[in-house]
């Protein structure tokens, strides 16, 4: 059913994750949350295709369950969270495709933004205990941490690159419509 009314919905940060994977010393994958987020989407019909979906993170609140790493992640070496402490998503496209969606958009990490491609898997719709209508959806993607200007590389006495350049996303989000 179309709608010329635009539907805002809000994540809900209480039923969303946004997980981040990353290689070390190219043998191992160190996993790290963001638990500090927030996100809207805006869309004019109910399958939400062409909805425009913003995105922020919290740099501070990096977690990588290990407090030197992610002090680390935190410095200038990394993401720079005094200066930079937010990384910004902007879509510029939301495309069904069959029961999915591709979202296309502008990622912005230390004042660079590149355009990236994710993947989203649409878990459905339903009603919360409080009457409140909600959607799932499952983000997925990779990008390149070096193309965003965390070029940090240490090489240990063997040579072994310390961090990976390929970063891989897994975003789980719950919104909210909004009335």
């Amino acid at each position: 059913m179309e709608s010329a009314l635009k539907t805002k919905w809000i994540i809900d940060p209480m039923h969303s994750e946004v997980h981040f994977k990353v290689k070390h010393l190219v043998i191992s994958t160190v996993t790290g949350t963001f638990n500090s987020f927030s996100g809207s989407m805006d869309s004019e019909n109910e399958d939400f295709r062409g909805a425009s979906i913003e995105f922020a993170l919290d740099v501070n609140s990096i977690d990588t369950n290990q407090g030197q790493r992610d002090a680390h992640l935190k410095s200038a070496d990394f993401f720079d969270a005094e200066q930079f402490p937010k990384i910004s998503f902007k879509s510029t496209s939301f495309t069904k495709i069959g029961d999915d969606y591709q979202l296309l958009g502008d990622l912005t990490v230390k004042n660079v933004s590149k355009p990236v491609k994710l993947n989203v898997e649409f878990g459905g719709r339903a009603t919360d205990f409080y009457g409140n209508d909600k959607a799932g959806f499952e983000v997925s993607g990779q990008i390149s941490r070096k193309e965003f200007g965390l070029t940090w590389d240490g090489i240990t006495e063997a040579g072994a690159i310390v961090v990976g350049d390929e970063i891989k996303l897994q975003i789980n989000v719950q919104f909210a419509k909004q009335v």
